[in-house]
C-alpha cells in the first residue's frame, strides 16, 4: 500500500484528530483521500499532518517525525501564509529569503531521504478579507514573494508545482471573496473544494 502525506498549516489541519489517521479533517486533504481512495480502493493510505500555525521553520523542525519517518510515496506541501501573517502580529514571521532557503532545504532532505518520493508544492494564495483587508498591501506583496519561492524550489527538485492563487482570484469573481476564503485566509467548504480539485488533478496528471 501506498503512502500519501498531506503537509502544511491550519489549511490543512482542518480540525484532523491528532489520535487517529481515520480522521483527517474537514479540509482539502479529506477530499482528496475520497477522490483518489473511491477511484483505486485499497491502494492508498492517506495522512494528514498539517499544524495550524505552522510555518515553513516549523514544518522543517519535524520533517523527520511528521514526514521521513513515514516514507510517504506521495506528498503534497501547503505552507507560507504564517510565514507572512505571524510577521503583522508578533513580529516572529519568515523573510522570502528564509523561507526559500528552508524550504530547499527541507525538499532536499526529504527526496534524499525518501527515495523515489513524488511532491506536489501548493502554491501559496490569499483574498482581502477580514483578516487581511486592514494590511492587505503587505498580505498581497509578500504572498506573491512566498509563492514565486515555492515555484523556483518546486521546480529545483523536480517537484510538482500546483497553482492556486489565479484559481482563488477567479472565483472570486463569481462569488464573494469570503465565499471561498472565510478570513481572506483560512478555505470554506467551497475553497477546499477548489484546493482539492487543483491537487487531484496534478495527481493524476503525474501519475
Amino acid at each position: 500500500m501506498k503512502t500519501f502525506v498531506f503537509q502544511g498549516d491550519s489549511i490543512t489541519d482542518a480540525g484532523r484528530d491528532r489520535g487517529s489517521d481515520d480522521y483527517r479533517g474537514n479540509g482539502y486533504p479529506t477530499l482528496v483521500a475520497g477522490r483518489v481512495g473511491f477511484d483505486r480502493p485499497g491502494e492508498f493510505r492517506f495522512l494528514n499532518r498539517g499544524v495550524s500555525g505552522d510555518r515553513i521553520v516549523d514544518l522543517n523542525s519535524r520533517v523527520k517525525r511528521d514526514l521521513i519517518n513515514l516514507q510517504p510515496d506521495y506528498l503534497s506541501i501547503l505552507i507560507g501564509i504564517n510565514d507572512v501573517w505571524h510577521e503583522l502580529g508578533d513580529r516572529n514571521g519568515v523573510d522570502d529569503e528564509k523561507y526559500r532557503r528552508t524550504y530547499r532545504a527541507l525538499l532536499e532532505e526529504v527526496t534524499r531521504m525518501c527515495p523515489g518520493i513524488r511532491i506536489f508544492v501548493l502554491e501559496p494564495f490569499v483574498l482581502r478579507g477580514p483578516a487581511t483587508e486592514g494590511a492587505w498591501g503587505v498580505f498581497d506583496r509578500e504572498t506573491k514573494k512566498r509563492a514565486a519561492s515555492a515555484k523556483a524550489v518546486a521546480e529545483e527538485f523536480g517537484c510538482v508545482f500546483v497553482p492556486l492563487q489565479k484559481a482563488f482570484d477567479e472565483a472570486a469573481e463569481k462569488a464573494p471573496a469570503t465565499y471561498w476564503l472565510l478570513d481572506g485566509v483560512h478555505p470554506s467548504a467551497m475553497g477546499h473544494e477548489l484546493i482539492a480539485r487543483a491537487l487531484t488533478e496534478a495527481f493524476y496528471a503525474a501519475e
